[in-house]
């Protein structure tokens, strides 16, 4: 093996164990201070990350920091993207000009978008292995749900401004409460140019040297004031220093680095392949969409963006499922932990093969499973392509049927302790287009007919007679759920306002649910209770073996990481710590996808060319880490996570300290775009920072 593969293997194996050097996306209730300082040089202690735990902020699908005492918080300028969009009109594209108020009354609120702080954790793991003690199947997963249900209306009761979160860590082997401060006004407070944000477009995306103003402010208003928040990152507008210690903290959204072989194989050979087949044909369609106007640019933008996003991340996890040194770090990590395990075990369990013999059904029921109903966490299709007309509609059928049925008899999402989440998107004022509601659900119609057979029941039921191009069309030029009055009285309504309901999307989903929920309830009986319970066990073995040295997988909630800021010189991927507004301008040709936003071009006279725009960091980051606010050891934010290069999409199945890079747009250049572009003083006088 070459130099950089021994470095590499001897990294996973070791991973398999217990972490080092920058390795983790650690909970904040099980950091390692004492080997983060000594790694790094730093002094950190437990109220550093008090401190910088109650400043961070998870903000959608992302991560974000709060920046000031009167609720400023900053994100990925991507995050903001479908803010942007809905407050956009043909007629005013904020993204083709940037959002630059001029005063806090001009802030415009986010249709939909909720801002949540994580204020406690505590351990519930106990409470929730009891209740599933002797079940099993789809009676084992609703017994635990339910139990997670009863415990976040114990904790949290019907108060709107919290909210609260049963966690599973580890597989299984943990589950923690998360109690979150939960704020639903969150404004647009200001975004630059998109071209600003995505300078390189698809072909710079997950590398580096990069070019890339990917930030935005938002703030969190109460009672239609903005909210106070004494607990935030103060700004530091400096340079950064290369080698410096860095700590990112975010909500990574899902990594896969406690699975087995068996399981990785699955989604090597299965989950992979369909999901990328899928983004791949989306992405075509919505560029032909695209092409036909200037409205349909505008419409198809953000979208296109989303679905290039998803397939380049999932063609850097296909590379590392390929990679056969990659894969025999891998098993090497996993039979130095079998070894152990059978060295320990006296009643002679085998959790590797109980997942082993569950792959088969797996890998058939994986295809219909997330065509059909979604949420198998092991893959990233969408239903209906992720039509909005069809979410809305399937929020409101389900939430009919289950809301009839006593909360710890629901399913998981429709509990009570949920419903609030639910409203909150089915009622938000989101704009929504016919032409591109027809080619996502025309298209995952017609996708879902080729993938499962003509001959697949459930296609039968799908379309019945009627082709995808007719059946799409119908129901979306029926259907006026478009009105969040509409939605509103048919959940309101209830079981019987929807029965009734003569609206064709309403009436398509009701006629296509009873296939869904069969196929969730195969998926739930026969592939996630059986491993459920065996990755307790492994759980257990790691715990037992290697104490809390082991950290788990990321699950979409809070994680702290950290590293240094540094470039790389590995085959395919060399390159420098920072880059700089004069690199910009040598990068900038004039043309798609390498042409500079207008009014950043316009100000080029007063930038400092020297300004570092972006840098790389060695920290543990992976999708979902967008927006994470990248910290000093003093405290001081200096930047925010957009990105990571394609060789760290392996990340998902094992840490590579060679190879993994964040990508951080630096405070320096949020602050030069604040100052020399946008204008925006007034939010620099609020970051402290003199004009």
């Amino acid at each position: 093996m070459r130099p950089l593969l021994l470095a590499s293997a001897a990294l996973l194996a070791f991973a398999a164990t217990s972490a080092r050097a920058e390795e983790g996306m650690w909970t904040y209730d099980n950091f390692p201070i004492a080997r983060a300082n000594q790694t790094l040089g730093t002094n950190i202690d437990q109220a550093f990350l008090d401190r910088v735990r109650l400043s961070s902020v998870k903000f959608g699908g992302c991560s974000a920091g709060v920046v000031s005492g009167q609720g400023l918080v900053m994100t990925n300028n991507h995050c903001v993207a479908t803010c942007v969009a809905n407050l956009s009109t043909p007629q005013q594209q904020y993204g083709e000009t940037g959002f630059t108020p001029r005063t806090r009354e001009e802030e415009r609120k986010c249709p939909g978008a909720t801002a949540e702080i994580l204020t406690d954790i505590s351990d519930v793991t106990e409470r929730m292995h009891k209740a599933g003690e002797g079940l099993e199947g789809q009676a084992f997963t609703q017994a635990r749900e339910a139990e997670a249900g009863r415990i976040e209306t114990e904790a949290c009761g019907n108060d709107p401004k919290i909210r609260c979160q049963v966690v599973s860590l580890y597989r299984g082997g943990q589950f923690k409460l998360y109690r979150f401060r939960k704020y639903t006004d969150v404004r647009l407070a200001w975004a630059p140019e998109d071209r600003a944000a995505t300078f390189g477009g698809d072909l710079d995306n997950f590398s580096f040297p990069r070019f890339a103003i990917d930030a935005a402010f938002i703030r969190l208003y109460e009672d239609g004031k903005p909210v106070k928040t004494p607990t935030h990152f103060v700004w530091n507008a400096d340079k950064p220093t290369e080698g410096e210690a860095v700590f990112v903290s975010g909500n990574p959204g899902a990594t896969q680095r406690l699975l087995t072989m068996d399981q990785l194989a699955t989604i090597r050979d299965v989950v992979l392949p369909l999901d990328q087949l899928i983004a791949s044909e989306l992405r075509g369609r919505l560029i032909r969409y695209a092409e036909e106007g200037e409205d349909q640019a505008f419409i198809a933008m953000d979208p296109i963006v989303g679905v290039e996003n998803t397939y380049k991340r999932g063609l850097g996890r296909m590379r590392a499922l390929t990679d056969a040194d990659f894969i025999q770090a891998k098993a090497a990590a996993e039979a130095d932990f079998m070894q152990r395990y059978a060295a320990a075990d006296a009643n002679g369990s085998n959790p590797w093969e109980a997942l082993k013999t569950i792959q088969p059904l797996a890998r058939e029921l994986y295809a219909p499973t997330a065509l059909l109903e979604g949420g198998t966490a092991m893959g990233t299709t969408s239903v209906a392509g992720g039509s909005q007309l069809f979410q809305w509609a399937k929020a409101i059928v389900r939430g009919a049927q289950e809301r009839a049925k006593p909360s710890d008899q629901r399913l998981a999402e429709f509990a009570d302790s949920r419903l609030p989440g639910v409203e909150s998107g089915l009622f938000a004022e989101k704009p929504t287009y016919p032409e591109l509601e027809q080619i996502r659900l025309e298209w995952w119609l017609s996708k879902t007919r080729e993938w499962l057979t003509v001959d697949s029941p459930y296609v039968r039921t799908l379309l019945g007679k009627e082709s995808p191009e007719d059946l799409s069309a119908r129901v979306v030029a029926g259907t006026k759920l478009a009105d969040p009055a509409v939605r509103r009285a048919l959940w309101t309504g209830g079981l019987a306002a929807v029965q009734a309901s003569d609206d064709p999307m309403i009436q398509y989903v009701l006629s296509i649910d009873a296939d869904a929920r069969a196929v969730r309830a195969e998926w739930e009986n026969k592939v996630k209770a059986p491993t459920d319970r065996a990755s307790e066990q492994l759980a257990a073995a790691r715990f037992a073996a290697y104490g809390d040295a082991v950290y788990p997988d990321a699950t979409g909630t809070l994680r702290l990481t950290y590293g240094k800021v540094e470039g790389s010189d590995v085959p395919g991927q060399r390159f420098g710590a920072f880059t700089t507004f004069a690199g910009l301008w040598d990068r900038a040709t004039g043309a798609e996808p390498f042409k500079v936003a207008p009014k950043l071009l316009a100000a080029k006279d007063r930038i400092d060319p020297n300004a570092v725009m972006d840098m790389a960091v060695s920290t543990d980051t992976i999708g979902g880490s967008s927006g994470s606010p990248a910290v000093n050891a003093r405290g001081e934010i200096i930047g925010a996570n957009f990105d990571s290069t394609v060789l760290t999409q392996r990340n998902a199945y094992g840490y590579d300290r060679n190879t993994n890079r964040s990508v951080i747009v630096t405070t320096q250049a949020v602050t030069v775009a604040l100052r020399d572009v946008y204008g925006m003083d007034h939010l620099l006088a609020e970051l402290g920072v003199r004009r």
